[in-house]
């Protein structure tokens, strides 16, 4: 029946259907006595006039338009908030004072030499913050105008554009669009009025939610009944809780109940459904989910706020020589000035009084605070803007991190966050959407004793090659049997099998066929099992034939899916609650059992005949349906009672292994022991499992049940949940297990491999899911987080204690034992950490949502931080936005290292924006978490390269860019400084103008661009292969206080260089072939002349990467300075001054100016050379070492030298398929000991074989494994 067929014509009523639980509780005519209290109180005074929105255009009842915006800036805010950004950057505020000055006489310089810089660098960041928020406004207005169909009069509906939707609008929502407000459902194209709703946006589920209208607006489901009608909700106010609501609605003269059961929430999808009609409740940024939402946050990296710091220093020492240099020359103008007969002074001014000498030494104090202005680079900030932006286009380029199926590259939304990408400690990462691809495979399972399924998994694979790695010869599964593997075969066909029964399953990865080999059936969506013993008919060959026909009819019926037939292909697909549902129901389609109709009481199943004698014969038959038990977190499983065409009664069964077994009975038990094996490794395989099983009722046994049953599900009452569980009990009991199913949630591609890179790179990795605790901890092993052996934290409110005092209703007493409960949880796992702190135990915290409400409190947080950071895996599961985002700041605040948020979804925004890194996979349901990210990838392994190869180039070449930029300012600086003390403090510059005008514009700017732009330590190959490098990062190893002083040092050491030898060599001897001595124009060419050729010298020393570019521009720089004085020195002396002809007529001819160049450069970085000579040597980091063996071929001249620098490359870790094969390995190890004494090799060398060709099926090793076998 197709799911959502028009209107009257449909007359399968979904109400019927689901009978326990309360999913549809009696009558809703009536409201509780606690909803009538709380309605027009405090936080529920909202009242909604439905088709009446003309009433909403005044106040009290005005409310927000349904305009969303998830920019920084608007009109009217961006330039004082962007001004605002700018100033709160020391260095500028600094710049703004002196430009102020400058408009002063004290000023050296003319007012236009400091004002028009300024301007320059803060126009040019402000252009590129306007550039960057008008992309987010785009992308805004895509969502905005959206389409939907809203009431207008008389019956009629139009296309409106989302953003003119108001509160009372009555809208009409069809299939598979997202809703564009919070609704509340009045009706749908079902009978009944229920709907299915996709949530994953919101809470990252990705199976469906069933909502139903109330049975009074349910029969209004004609377009043309709207233009009559009216009704008042009066409901909570806007709030960010989105799993309650509470509210009434007004329908003449009935006052019906509101719950969340009517509500729509935007950004949610409505699915299986052909269309629904809804009134506007909430709207724009006061619905659900942009409550969770958080303002778009204003982000500065910690170098950048670090930079602060030393600018703050600076300052510091620069007011400390301007007070040094105003005191001196307050007291020589005093002592001395009257003896300057030629500054007149018995006509001076103020500036050279000696009556009043404190006066001019304040004024010079002014000239001197602008005069060694150069101290704090005013360009730092605008060449860090300018390689950031250089950097992001890098990024976004970057063919390995694009991703051809989706057409989407990577792209840095942001520019100022680069380096900050190299810091991460912890990531926060949403599952489904990040991790997962949504998509549900049936790829293995057990019946009757006998595992079924040669499909490899994603852990599997990612297993598989790494041990496969360092191996010559691997090993072939084969339903654990292992067989050498043909030599000749490619090495990456095949890789091992069962290490002697370890749980390692490994199978063929790659898929070579044969040219005249049959094409393999093509992959059908939901199914992935390979196994020629069930398909195609073959089944019936096996034993227990009966067994398997039952396991695929339960298959068959025990789902509430809904097939669609395609009416042009006549192809069935089916629409379910959840993913899991949907992969059972396709699984049983291609076993043979195709599920082809459902009807308010019967399901049809088209499915093999009995005997096999004459072919496969395929018939309809109808299954009754008496009863369904719907699957919920508290009961975890799903049964149905039907009567098949025999006339027999069944209860069919599908639930969690540990709750099944609890229900089997003494005759039930025979294929327990082998599917308990099975499971265990499939759980190991990343793979979700259930149990099937049944029971065969006698007709008065059902007859009995029945009334027991119909009485329960018919209470009005606080204890309905109770009789209808104590009458599911009754029947679900005395079962007969069948076997079980292992579907996996299929991972994104390289996700395993993704995590265990992050991981070797020293990264923690949390997840924080809207998913139900076992989906999460099924996860947690498909992605290694979790493993066998590894110890589980689980907090949770599912005590005795919590669950009675949630039965009395008392609200108080619920919080004060839950708050206790999550207390002593919490108390008690640190405990336990710390009992096995001596000990190689690792553990991981689970922890629900529930749970977090009071674990998050002010008087817990800390405590929950001190177990969470203890923990090699944490998962926090059925958390709301608004929790997504408390954590991320506690971890970011308790911690004070750099946090990452990562996600897909509307409900990761508040993550992703608290974080200090917001990363959003644009992936095919909404933009909201790139909208709201500063960097988008469409696939979470890109984040590999993302942070361990661009994070961490960017944050060395940003840090090494700052500290030279320090060391060349403070180099050119201090050398004004020195010149002022040689001239008693007059305040008479050394150098031209255009010098020092020109010094961080033309003749060092493109060097150290350059290094900011291109430097590489190491390879991206290298940076992937030796991830542990990455940790220079967070660790902070180049931009610590103690580098960053060394290269003060170095800037201090070199200008002393510079101006006393430059100084000292024009006493020795004439500098001119005449005699004549050096004048200021020569000494200020000539020292000028020095620094240019040491800080483009050092820098070059300073880098490990060259390219033409690096050569072009840092000796271009120098041939740039010889050019403009050449040319410089023509113009007119009136605009040249002190440069007219210098270079020409007395430079270039003097040996001693070519001689002393070179002296000087030599001796400026000598020390840095040694330095780094006697570090590489005697105390190398770990890139230095790497480089050594990249650049001298040790991976190919001393392979086993270079294997263990990439061991020791490689953080320690608990989580990740690595450490999971470490731990089997090391069982392994233990187990061999244990049952064969002459066990003695070891395991390691099982990864890292000696470098000799010995053949591994010849080894002591392998024969040990084959004896265990």
């Amino acid at each position: 029946m197709a799911g959502g067929g028009g209107g009257k014509k449909m007359r399968m009523r979904f109400s019927k259907l689901y009978t326990f639980g309360g999913r549809f509780k009696g009558t809703q005519s009536l409201r509780s006595s606690d909803q009538e209290q709380l309605l027009g109180g405090k936080g529920f005074s909202r009242v909604v006039f439905c088709n009446q929105t003309e009433r909403h255009a005044v106040k009290p009842y005005k409310y927000r338009n349904n305009y969303v915006s998830t920019t920084k800036y608007n009109v009217l805010t961006f330039l004082p908030k962007a001004l605002f950004e700018q100033f709160r950057r020391v260095a500028n505020l600094y710049f703004l004072l002196a430009a102020a000055l400058a408009l002063t006489p004290v000023s050296p310089y003319s007012a236009a030499s400091l004002i028009a810089p300024l301007v320059f660098v803060v126009g040019v960041s402000m252009c590129k913050e306007a550039l960057e928020d008008w992309r987010r406004f785009r992308q805004d207005n895509e969502i905005n105008s959206r389409k939907v169909k809203v009431h207008v009069k008389e019956g009629r509906f139009e296309s409106k554009p989302w953003k003119k939707l108001s509160v009372g609008d009555i809208v009409r929502v069809e299939k598979d669009n997202f809703f564009p407000a919070d609704l509340v459902l009045l009706s749908s194209s079902y009978p009944d009025g229920v709907c299915y709703v996709e949530t994953m946006n919101l809470d990252g589920e990705t199976n469906l939610k069933l909502k139903r209208a109330l049975e009074r607006t349910a029969v209004v489901d004609e377009e043309a009944e709207f233009g009559s009608f009216h009704a008042h909700i009066k409901c909570e106010d806007p709030n960010p809780n989105l799993y309650t609501f509470v509210g009434n609605l007004e329908y003449g003269e009935e006052i019906l109940s509101l719950g969340p059961e009517q509500v729509l929430l935007r950004d949610s999808k409505l699915r299986n459904t052909t269309h629904v009609f809804g009134v506007v409740i909430f709207t724009g940024h006061e619905t659900k989910v942009m409550q969770n939402a958080t303002d778009p946050p204003s982000k500065r990296s910690r170098i950048e706020r670090k930079m602060d710091s030393i600018i703050y220093f600076l300052f510091a020492v620069l007011v400390l020589i301007s007070v040094i240099g105003s005191i001196a020359f307050g007291v020589r103008t005093k002592l001395y000035s009257p003896s300057w007969w030629y500054l007149r002074p018995d006509q001076t001014t103020i500036y050279y009084d000696p009556k009043r000498p404190g006066l001019a030494g304040l004024l010079h104090l002014i000239t001197a605070l602008i005069l060694y202005g150069y101290l704090i680079p005013i360009s730092l900030y605008v060449s860090i803007e300018l390689v950031k932006v250089l950097q992001a286009r890098f990024i976004n380029n970057d063919l390995a991190m694009y991703d051809p199926e989706t057409d989407k590259p990577a792209h840095a939304r942001t520019s100022n966050l680069n380096e900050e990408l190299g810091q991460v400690d912890t990531i926060l990462s949403d599952k489904t959407g990040t991790l997962t691809c949504n998509q549900m495979e049936f790829i293995k399972c057990s019946i009757a004793g006998l595992a079924y399924g040669r499909s490899v998994t994603e852990v599997e694979r990612a297993t598989a090659r790494r041990l496969g790695k360092d191996h010559l010869h691997m090993l072939q599964y084969d339903d654990s049997v292992m067989t050498p593997v043909d030599p000749g075969s490619p090495p990456d066909s095949v890789v091992a099998g069962s290490v002697g029964g370890s749980g390692i399953e490994l199978a063929t990865i790659g898929h070579h066929h044969h040219p005249l080999a049959p094409k393999p059936p093509p992959h059908v969506k939901g199914f992935n099992l390979k196994d020629e013993r069930l398909m195609n008919g073959q089944w019936i060959h096996e034993p227990n034939v009966e067994c398997i026909r039952l396991f695929f009819q339960i298959l068959a019926v025990c789902h509430t899916a809904i097939p669609e037939v395609d009416e042009v292909t006549g192809k069935v697909t089916y629409e379910a609650e959840s993913p899991d549902e949907a992969a059972f129901v396709v699984a049983a389609r291609e076993f043979g059992f195709e599920f082809v109709k459902r009807t308010q009481t019967s399901v049809f199943v088209k499915e093999p005949a009995v005997g096999p004698s004459s072919g496969v014969e395929w018939t309809l038959r109808e299954y009754k349906i008496l009863n369904l038990l719907e699957f919920n977190s508290t009961r975890k499983r799903m049964s149905v009672v039907v009567r098949d065409e025999a006339g027999r009664i069944l209860v069919m069964c599908k639930g969690a292994d540990s709750i099944i077994y609890d229900r089997l009975g003494k005759e039930g038990k025979g294929f327990w022991e082998a599917t308990k094996e099975h499971l265990a490794k499939y759980g190991d395989a990343g793979l979700r499992t259930l149990a099937i099983a049944y029971r065969q009722l006698e007709e008065s046994e059902y007859t009995d049940w029945n009334q027991v049953f119909v009485k329960a599900k018919t209470t009005i009452g606080a204890n309905r949940d109770e009789l209808l569980e104590q009458a599911a009990e009754r029947i679900e009991q005395d079962l007969f297990l069948l076997g079980a199913t292992a579907v996996e949630d299929k991972l994104q591609k390289g996700v395993p491999e993704t995590i265990d890179r992050l991981a070797k790179a020293g990264l923690k990795l949390w997840v924080l899911t809207g998913d139900k605790q076992e989906t999460a901890i099924n996860i947690g092993f498909a992605c290694s987080l979790l493993r066998q052996g590894m110890q589980q934290l689980i907090i949770s409110l599912d005590s005795a204690d919590v669950k009675a005092a949630e039965d009395s209703g008392d609200k108080v007493q619920i919080s004060k034992v839950s708050r206790a409960s999550v207390e002593e949880q919490i108390a008690s796992a640190l405990r336990q950490i710390a009992q096995d702190a001596d000990s190689d135990a690792s553990h991981a915290l689970i922890i629900d949502g529930k749970s977090l409400m009071y674990a998050l409190e002010d008087g817990m947080k800390k405590q929950l931080l001190d177990l969470a950071v203890q923990c090699a895996s944490v998962i926090c599961c059925r958390v709301s936005p608004k929790q997504k985002a408390q954590i991320t700041k506690l971890v970011k605040e308790g911690t004070g290292k750099t946090t990452l948020g990562i996600g897909d979804g509307a409900n990761d925004v508040g993550m992703i924006q608290e974080a200090d890194i917001g990363v959003g996979i644009s992936g095919v349901e909404g933009m909201q978490a790139v909208m709201a990210s500063d960097f988008s990838i469409s696939q979470f392994r890109f984040l590999e390269r993302l942070l361990i190869v661009h994070g961490h180039w960017c944050y060395k070449r940003i840090a090494l860019m700052i500290c030279y930029f320090f060391y060349k300012n403070i180099t050119f600086g201090l050398t004004l400084f020195y010149f002022e003390a040689l001239t008693s403090f007059s305040g008479q510059t050394a150098y031209n103008d255009w010098y020092m005008s020109l010094f961080n514009v033309f003749f060092t700017s493109l060097p150290v661009i350059a290094l900011g732009v291109f430097e590489q330590d190491v390879s991206s190959r290298v940076c992937l292969q030796f991830p542990a490098v990455y940790q220079q990062g967070p660790q902070n190893m180049f931009f610590r206080w103690g580098r960053i002083l060394g290269w003060m040092i170095n800037g201090v050491y070199s200008s002393l260089v510079v101006f006393f030898l430059v100084m000292g060599s024009f006493g020795l001897a004439a500098f001119q072939k005449n005699g004549q001595g050096a004048g200021l124009e020569e000494v200020g060419a000539v020292m000028y002349t020095c620094i240019v050729w040491v800080v483009n010298v050092q820098v070059a020393f300073a880098l490990s990467y060259f390219t033409v570019i690096q050569h072009a521009v840092i000796w271009g720089s120098v041939a740039l300075w010889y050019l403009f004085l050449v040319i410089y020195g023509y113009i007119n002396p009136v605009y040249s001054t002190t440069a007219y002809k210098v270079f020409i007529e007395t430079l270039a001819p003097a040996p001693m100016f070519w001689l002393i160049t070179i002296l000087v450069a030599v001796a400026c970085v000598l020390p840095y050379t040694v330095y780094q000579a006697y570090q590489r040597m005697f105390h190398p980091m770990d890139h230095h070492v790497i480089q050594e063996i990249h650049y001298m071929q040790k991976h190919i001249t001393d392979p086993k030298m270079y294997k263990r620098e990439k061991r020791k490359a490689v953080q320690k870790t608990k989580i990740g398929f690595s450490a999971r094969v470490d731990a089997n390995l090391s069982m392994q190890r233990a187990k061999n000991r244990y049952y064969d004494p002459t066990f003695t090799a070891d395991v390691k060398s099982l990864r890292d074989p000696p470098a000799s060709n010995v053949d591994l099926f010849e080894s002591p090793l392998f024969s040990s494994f084959k004896r265990t076998v």
